[in-house]
Protein backbone atom coordinates (compact mmCIF):
# COMPACT_ATOMS: atom_id res chain seq x y z
CA UNK A 1 0.00 0.00 0.00
CA UNK A 2 1.27 3.36 -1.01
CA UNK A 3 2.21 6.14 1.15
CA UNK A 4 -0.43 8.96 1.41
CA UNK A 5 0.50 12.59 2.27
CA UNK A 6 -2.27 14.25 4.63
CA UNK A 7 -4.70 15.86 1.78
CA UNK A 8 -4.68 19.45 3.52
CA UNK A 9 -0.91 18.86 3.42
CA UNK A 10 -1.57 17.61 -0.28
CA UNK A 11 -3.37 20.76 -1.14
CA UNK A 12 -1.04 23.42 0.58
CA UNK A 13 1.69 21.76 -1.37
CA UNK A 14 -0.56 21.77 -4.77
CA UNK A 15 -1.03 25.35 -3.99
CA UNK A 16 2.77 26.31 -3.28
CA UNK A 17 3.62 24.61 -6.48
CA UNK A 18 0.70 26.96 -8.58
CA UNK A 19 2.03 29.93 -6.68
CA UNK A 20 5.66 29.18 -7.80
CA UNK A 21 4.58 28.54 -11.35
CA UNK A 22 2.85 31.71 -11.52
CA UNK A 23 5.45 33.58 -10.31
CA UNK A 24 8.66 32.21 -12.14
CA UNK A 25 7.55 30.47 -14.97
CA UNK A 26 7.22 31.83 -18.56
CA UNK A 27 5.51 30.49 -21.22
CA UNK A 28 5.97 30.83 -25.24
CA UNK A 29 3.25 32.19 -26.68
CA UNK A 30 2.54 34.32 -23.55
CA UNK A 31 5.02 35.92 -22.47
CA UNK A 32 7.42 35.65 -25.46
CA UNK A 33 7.39 34.23 -29.24
CA UNK A 34 10.36 32.78 -31.32
CA UNK A 35 10.66 34.64 -34.07
CA UNK A 36 10.73 32.97 -37.53
CA UNK A 37 13.11 34.55 -39.21
CA UNK A 38 16.26 35.31 -36.22
CA UNK A 39 18.21 38.20 -36.01
CA UNK A 40 21.75 37.16 -37.63
CA UNK A 41 24.68 36.80 -35.38
CA UNK A 42 22.88 38.14 -32.31
CA UNK A 43 24.18 35.28 -29.85
CA UNK A 44 24.00 37.13 -26.01
CA UNK A 45 22.11 40.22 -26.65
CA UNK A 46 19.58 41.79 -25.87
CA UNK A 47 18.13 44.10 -29.02
CA UNK A 48 15.90 46.63 -28.34
CA UNK A 49 14.28 47.69 -32.36
CA UNK A 50 12.72 51.28 -31.23
CA UNK A 51 11.73 54.43 -33.33
CA UNK A 52 11.79 58.48 -32.41
CA UNK A 53 8.19 58.67 -33.25
CA UNK A 54 6.96 55.93 -30.77
CA UNK A 55 5.61 57.16 -27.43
CA UNK A 56 5.96 53.32 -25.90
CA UNK A 57 9.94 53.67 -26.41
CA UNK A 58 10.44 56.80 -25.09
CA UNK A 59 8.54 55.69 -21.81
CA UNK A 60 10.83 52.72 -21.43
CA UNK A 61 14.01 54.68 -22.01
CA UNK A 62 12.89 57.09 -19.83
CA UNK A 63 12.17 54.56 -17.11
CA UNK A 64 12.68 50.52 -17.92
CA UNK A 65 15.58 50.13 -20.08
CA UNK A 66 18.16 51.79 -18.01
CA UNK A 67 16.55 49.92 -15.45
CA UNK A 68 17.16 46.37 -16.96
CA UNK A 69 20.09 46.55 -18.97
CA UNK A 70 22.33 47.12 -16.02
CA UNK A 71 21.32 44.14 -14.55
CA UNK A 72 21.74 42.01 -17.69
CA UNK A 73 24.02 38.98 -17.22
CA UNK A 74 27.68 39.41 -17.60
CA UNK A 75 28.64 39.22 -21.17
CA UNK A 76 25.33 39.45 -22.29
CA UNK A 77 25.36 43.43 -24.51
CA UNK A 78 22.35 45.33 -24.97
CA UNK A 79 22.11 46.99 -28.77
CA UNK A 80 19.71 49.23 -29.82
CA UNK A 81 18.30 48.85 -33.82
CA UNK A 82 16.17 51.97 -35.15
CA UNK A 83 13.27 51.17 -36.95
CA UNK A 84 13.80 53.42 -40.10
CA UNK A 85 10.08 52.71 -41.35
CA UNK A 86 8.30 54.22 -39.17
CA UNK A 87 8.24 58.09 -38.59
CA UNK A 88 8.82 60.94 -41.30
CA UNK A 89 12.43 60.70 -40.84
CA UNK A 90 13.29 57.36 -40.09
CA UNK A 91 15.63 57.12 -42.55
CA UNK A 92 17.48 60.18 -41.21
CA UNK A 93 17.37 59.52 -37.72
CA UNK A 94 18.47 55.50 -38.50
CA UNK A 95 21.39 57.03 -40.23
CA UNK A 96 22.15 59.70 -37.48
CA UNK A 97 21.90 57.20 -34.42
CA UNK A 98 24.35 54.44 -36.39
CA UNK A 99 26.63 56.69 -36.78
CA UNK A 100 26.68 58.19 -33.12
CA UNK A 101 26.74 54.68 -31.60
CA UNK A 102 29.88 54.57 -33.87
CA UNK A 103 31.45 57.81 -32.92
CA UNK A 104 30.47 56.30 -28.72
CA UNK A 105 32.46 53.22 -29.81
CA UNK A 106 35.46 55.25 -31.55
CA UNK A 107 35.21 56.98 -28.18
CA UNK A 108 35.46 53.67 -25.55
CA UNK A 109 32.16 54.05 -24.39
CA UNK A 110 30.66 50.89 -23.62
CA UNK A 111 26.53 51.25 -22.60
CA UNK A 112 24.48 53.60 -25.13
CA UNK A 113 23.22 55.31 -21.44
CA UNK A 114 26.07 56.79 -20.48
CA UNK A 115 25.59 60.23 -19.88
CA UNK A 116 28.58 61.13 -22.47
CA UNK A 117 27.04 59.14 -25.20
CA UNK A 118 26.40 61.07 -28.11
CA UNK A 119 23.82 58.75 -29.02
CA UNK A 120 21.84 59.08 -26.00
CA UNK A 121 22.07 62.55 -26.11
CA UNK A 122 20.24 62.56 -29.70
CA UNK A 123 18.20 60.09 -28.60
CA UNK A 124 17.23 61.92 -26.04
CA UNK A 125 16.76 65.25 -27.62
CA UNK A 126 14.12 63.69 -30.29
CA UNK A 127 12.12 61.95 -27.77
CA UNK A 128 11.80 65.45 -25.66
CA UNK A 129 11.15 67.46 -29.28
CA UNK A 130 8.99 65.09 -30.80
CA UNK A 131 6.40 63.74 -27.41
CA UNK A 132 6.74 66.82 -25.08
CA UNK A 133 7.26 69.76 -27.33
CA UNK A 134 5.23 68.49 -30.36
CA UNK A 135 8.00 69.23 -32.53
CA UNK A 136 7.55 68.02 -36.52
CA UNK A 137 10.09 69.79 -38.11
CA UNK A 138 7.70 70.89 -40.93
CA UNK A 139 11.15 73.24 -42.49
CA UNK A 140 12.20 69.35 -43.84
CA UNK A 141 14.52 66.88 -42.84
CA UNK A 142 18.02 69.11 -42.92
CA UNK A 143 15.87 70.95 -39.61
CA UNK A 144 15.37 67.33 -38.27
CA UNK A 145 18.91 66.27 -38.47
CA UNK A 146 19.85 69.78 -37.10
CA UNK A 147 18.04 68.61 -33.90
CA UNK A 148 19.87 65.31 -33.50
CA UNK A 149 23.36 67.05 -34.32
CA UNK A 150 23.09 70.19 -31.85
CA UNK A 151 22.33 67.58 -28.71
CA UNK A 152 25.07 65.14 -29.64
CA UNK A 153 27.81 68.09 -30.79
CA UNK A 154 28.59 66.35 -33.98
CA UNK A 155 28.78 68.93 -36.94
CA UNK A 156 27.11 68.51 -40.56
CA UNK A 157 30.66 68.12 -42.26
CA UNK A 158 31.82 65.84 -39.22
CA UNK A 159 28.10 63.74 -40.03
CA UNK A 160 28.63 64.17 -43.81
CA UNK A 161 31.85 62.09 -43.72
CA UNK A 162 31.43 59.72 -40.73
CA UNK A 163 28.05 58.65 -42.21
CA UNK A 164 30.50 57.07 -45.11
CA UNK A 165 32.45 54.82 -42.80
CA UNK A 166 31.97 51.20 -43.46
CA UNK A 167 31.13 50.21 -39.74
CA UNK A 168 28.23 52.68 -39.79
CA UNK A 169 26.77 51.26 -43.17
CA UNK A 170 27.14 48.02 -41.78
CA UNK A 171 25.07 48.61 -39.10
CA UNK A 172 22.33 50.06 -41.16
CA UNK A 173 22.41 46.64 -43.00
CA UNK A 174 21.50 44.88 -39.75
CA UNK A 175 19.15 47.01 -39.36
CA UNK A 176 17.09 45.99 -41.81
CA UNK A 177 16.00 43.42 -39.74
CA UNK A 178 14.08 45.54 -37.76
CA UNK A 179 10.81 45.70 -39.80
CA UNK A 180 10.80 41.45 -39.54
CA UNK A 181 10.74 42.23 -36.00
CA UNK A 182 8.53 45.32 -35.70
CA UNK A 183 5.24 43.38 -37.79
CA UNK A 184 4.76 41.15 -34.79
CA UNK A 185 3.57 43.21 -32.09
CA UNK A 186 5.07 46.92 -33.21
CA UNK A 187 8.10 48.48 -30.75
CA UNK A 188 9.73 48.79 -28.59
CA UNK A 189 10.29 45.67 -29.46
CA UNK A 190 12.74 43.31 -27.40
CA UNK A 191 14.65 40.42 -28.85
CA UNK A 192 16.82 37.80 -26.57
CA UNK A 193 19.62 36.40 -28.64
CA UNK A 194 17.86 37.48 -31.49
CA UNK A 195 15.33 34.46 -31.47
CA UNK A 196 12.81 35.35 -28.72
CA UNK A 197 10.78 38.71 -28.64
CA UNK A 198 9.68 39.48 -25.55
CA UNK A 199 5.56 39.91 -25.13
CA UNK A 200 5.77 43.61 -23.64
CA UNK A 201 2.54 43.43 -22.63
CA UNK A 202 2.90 40.68 -20.36
CA UNK A 203 5.82 42.20 -18.48
CA UNK A 204 4.49 43.05 -14.52
CA UNK A 205 8.00 44.99 -13.50
CA UNK A 206 11.57 45.81 -14.78
CA UNK A 207 12.64 43.10 -12.32
CA UNK A 208 9.93 40.47 -14.01
CA UNK A 209 11.58 41.37 -17.52
CA UNK A 210 15.10 40.89 -16.24
CA UNK A 211 14.24 37.64 -15.08
CA UNK A 212 12.72 36.50 -18.15
CA UNK A 213 15.60 37.75 -20.26
CA UNK A 214 17.56 35.33 -18.55
CA UNK A 215 15.49 32.34 -18.60
CA UNK A 216 15.61 32.83 -22.53
CA UNK A 217 18.88 33.54 -22.43
CA UNK A 218 19.71 30.03 -21.53
CA UNK A 219 17.45 28.99 -24.33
Amino acid sequence: MGFKLPRSLAKGLALSLLVATACFGFTEGTDYVKLEKPIANADKTLIKVFSYDCPFCYKYDKAVTPVIVPKLPEGVTFRPFHLKTKGKYGETASQLFATLLVKDQDNGLKSAFDEKSQFKKAKMAYYNAYHDKKEHWDAGAESFLETGLKASGLSKAEFDTAKEDPRVKALLAEWEQSYEVAKIQGVPAFVVNGKYLIKTASITSPDNMVELIKELLTK
